[in-house]
């Protein structure tokens, strides 16, 4: 892995932590559905225009579809419009470590229903990771948590799971950022039909919220994206994974430097528990060298 590998797994890591911040402050000023159907439309629509810059096409196969409508909804539907919801009553920081476990449930899932092998060192990730997540669950619930937050949070990250099994390979075939760009798209219309539905709709313009909102559509939104794709061509899907592990560091931090959200020194060593566990499963699931 060279050095621009390195640094553009870093800064997709920094950028999808600080989503969780920039979130919070939303949904603090904006009915959270409503404000993140407007986001993804037009995220979408700046990555379709741009996909075409690029001259790509939205003539897609039909594994490309299948891939398309299943991310848009498990993803961009169902995953961040429940953290949107929760993120209402549950604190950036917590809800940045609750999906930091998308690596681990992936693991745990492809090892127990795909029979994929995972080496002990993956095993004791797995445990320890998990671990990390209980311990610092366990802080915040004798704070009195909202549960029914954390619930949402927990369903969206198994969402988010089961659409990364499910498309595994199915994204082949170039068209990446029309891909992206479509996805939010489906991911909008729903949300534009279930905001009316379940929430009053409402936004106290501010400042603030402008400022948040635009950072949330553009760099998580689009430029985050657009790293991942690149260095998924670059060095592939299974060391780019790698760089999940510094999510819980970095959303945990970001949440506390710009939002004040208490740390505590449980949820501190709970933190690198959950970071360390991420990186061993990780490094447990990359393919080993073939001797010659």
């Amino acid at each position: 892995m060279d050095i621009r590998a390195i640094a553009m797994g870093l800064a997709f890591a920094f950028m999808w932590s600080s989503a969780f911040t920039s979130a919070r402050i939303i949904v603090a000023e904006a009915s959270p559905l409503f404000s993140l159907a407007l986001r993804f439309l037009i995220s979408g629509l700046l990555g379709v225009v741009i996909a075409r810059v690029l001259g790509q096409s939205w003539r897609l196969s039909r594994s490309q579809w299948y891939a398309t409508i299943l991310f848009g909804i498990c993803q961009n539907a169902l995953y961040l419009g429940l953290n949107f919801i929760a993120m209402q009553t549950v604190e950036a920081g917590l809800a940045a470590i609750i999906a930091s476990s998308m690596p681990l449930l992936v693991a745990l899932a492809s090892w127990l229903l795909l029979g994929e092998k995972l080496r002990p060192l993956g095993v004791l990730g797995l445990a320890a990771g998990f671990a990390g997540v209980g311990l610092i669950m366990g802080t915040r619930i004798s704070d009195g948590v909202d549960l029914y937050g954390v619930m949402l949070c927990g369903i969206g990250a198994l969402a988010l799971t089961f659409a990364t099994l499910a498309v595994r390979g199915a994204t082949a075939g170039g068209n990446f950022m029309m891909v992206v760009g479509l996805q939010m798209l489906v991911g909008s219309a729903i949300l534009f039909v279930a905001a009316p539905l379940t929430e009053t709709i409402h936004v106290a313009w501010s400042g603030r919220l402008i400022a948040a909102f635009a950072y949330t559509t553009l760099i998580p939104g689009l430029a985050a994206t657009y790293v991942w794709v690149v260095l998924l061509h670059r060095i592939g899907a299974t060391r780019a994974a790698t760089f999940h592990f510094l999510n819980p560091v970095f959303g945990v931090a970001i949440a506390a430097l710009l939002l004040g959200e208490r740390l505590g020194p449980l949820d501190l060593v709970g933190v690198l528990i959950v970071t360390a566990g991420i990186l061993a499963v990780q490094i447990a699931r990359q393919p080993v060298p073939v001797k010659t």
